[in-house]
């Protein structure tokens, strides 16, 4: 008897809290979670934004700062997935800086070449998108059609940036310590307080009715 008298308020005292209170607090908890992460990826997005706009703006400093803020707030902060930001723009600057120079080394005193290079460049620049390896063959190719025999085709060599040194893509933290993350883990407890509650009800109301069989 006094067994069955304590699982009986054991059983009082679990039904205390309903269960339907419980839900009530988890879907709560789950919309402010939803909440949260889409906030962390709505500032993901606006600080990767502002590195695509700097590049545009061509102030390699203030880009380089923008790509720093980037990589510290995903670092930070959950849900910052699908932040690969590509520095098109100064990729494009470096490499016609490069190939300037290299056109200036061929047409060094020699005001005929400084025509043909604007020639050249009027037939390729309109049939690529940016400064690419496409661009320097149409320009060697068409180079060796408009200069004197005696300058090769090989005078204009030059070897383009990287492309993936202009990209960037930070690894965002599965769970971080801030209102996300802690929602989150919030939403974790009481779905398990919610699971041991209806099983500890499970093995008790067992309990109940194999003491009841036994008296």
């Amino acid at each position: 008897m006094a067994d069955t008298r304590a699982i009986r308020n054991s059983v009082k005292q679990l039904q205390r809290v309903k269960t339907w209170q419980l839900i009530v607090v988890l879907v709560l908890l789950l919309f402010l979670t939803a909440t949260f992460l889409r906030l962390n990826n709505i500032g993901m997005i606006q600080r990767r934004d502002a590195v695509i706009a700097a590049d545009e703006q061509g102030d390699e400093e203030n880009t380089r700062n923008r790509v720093i803020d980037l990589q510290r707030f995903v670092a930070a902060h959950m849900n910052t997935g699908g932040n690969t930001v590509y520095l098109e723009h100064q990729y494009e600057r470096d490499s016609q800086t490069l190939i300037q120079k290299a056109t200036q080394i061929t047409a060094a005193n020699n005001a005929e070449r400084d025509v043909i290079n604007k020639k050249v460049d009027d037939i390729c620049k309109p049939q690529f998108s940016g400064y690419n390896q496409g661009y320097v063959d149409c320009f060697a190719r068409e180079f060796a059609k408009y200069a004197p025999s005696n300058d090769p085709v090989s005078e204009i060599t030059v070897s383009l940036p990287d492309p993936e040194r202009y990209r960037f893509v930070f690894a965002s933290p599965r769970w971080s310590p801030d209102f996300a993350g802690f929602s989150l883990l919030a939403s974790a407890v009481v779905t398990l307080v919610i699971i041991v509650r209806l099983l500890s009800l499970l093995v008790l109301k067992i309990l109940l009715k194999v003491k009841y069989k036994d008296a």
